[in-house]
């Protein structure tokens, strides 16, 4: 399959809203392939400087490679955001960016199951430290466990006939790559919802890869500790590409907005342009949110 060329979502939005500015320091929660980052250190030069945070060994070692200079980067989640704060003693927080979509090049080049349209190990960590594999999920999680993940984070209407087939299958044998669950996705849900634009194994692989690396959780974790770690009148702004994530970004503004501490300045979320998604069709489901610190 041909190779796509990453591009950051919303980027031209994100320097603006973030109003980037001179000198001052930033975080970049979810690095990836630095898209937003680099845009970033080019509007905050000659001094400012930028920690970013990058999960995936691979990402960060590909990026710290890079040797990006006023680049303090580390290999550790964003739900761990003060710590690492304190520890890189990094003062005077003018804006954080979390970019919570997948990356290109997982889906491109790790090899770990994050796609549908590859033949690979059913993995899906961003982190190898990770607990449990996608692997582990559909061979030993209950029959109802897996229909309540794939309906409550996936939001697949034939959740209880795909866990059902998952159940069937791995009595005859494991399930442990990628295109056997597809085949047994297929099996589950009826012809026409076979012909849909969207794939129809993309809900539960969605609904894998956010129980695996416990994405809601860490989504959680992280908004009350960036929100204390902002300067008065810095930024946050969020980009999620779920529903669930955006729900969880759009009631914790809505909640620090009425206790007095951040303003909301996007009322109503920023999407990506047509032109964008023409040219970047994984930006479609993108919703940025952005908050000024007042308190």
């Amino acid at each position: 399959m041909e190779e796509r060329i990453h591009k950051p979502v919303l980027l031209k939005e994100v320097i603006e809203l973030l109003n980037v500015q001179k000198n001052k320091n930033y975080i970049d929660c979810t690095v990836g392939e630095g898209g937003h980052t680099i845009e970033i250190l080019k509007k905050n030069a000659p001094r400012g400087r930028v920690l970013g945070f990058e999960i995936d060994r691979d990402l960060y070692e590909k990026m710290r490679l890079r040797g990006l200079k006023r680049l303090i980067l580390v290999n550790d989640s964003y739900s761990n955001l003060k710590k690492i704060v304190e520890r890189e003693k990094f003062p005077r927080v003018c804006g954080i960016l979390a970019d919570l979509g997948i990356s290109s090049w997982h889906l491109e080049k790790s090899g770990r199951g994050f796609t549908f349209r590859k033949d690979e190990p059913l993995i899906m960590k961003y982190n190898f430290s990770v607990e449990i594999s996608a692997m582990d999920v559909v061979n030993e999680f209950s029959q109802d466990e897996l229909e309540r993940i794939f309906k409550e984070y996936g939001n697949e209407r034939f959740a209880k006939k795909i866990a059902s087939e998952i159940v069937k299958e791995r009595k005859k044998r494991k399930i442990e790559r990628t295109l056997q669950l597809v085949e047994i996705i297929k099996r589950a849900v009826p012809r026409w919802y076979l012909r849909r634009k969207i794939h129809f194994a993309t809900k539960t692989f969605l609904a894998l890869r956010i129980v695996v690396n416990r994405e809601l959780e860490n989504v959680r974790a992280f908004l009350p500790q960036a929100t204390d770690i902002l300067e008065k009148k810095g930024r946050l702004a969020v980009i999620s590409f779920h529903s669930l994530e955006d729900k969880i970004v759009k009631n914790f503004l809505r909640e620090k907005e009425r206790e007095g501490i951040l303003r909301i300045l996007t009322k109503k979320p920023i999407v990506p342009s047509k032109e964008e998604i023409i040219q970047n069709p994984r930006s479609r489901s993108a919703k940025l949110r952005v908050a000024l610190k007042i308190k």
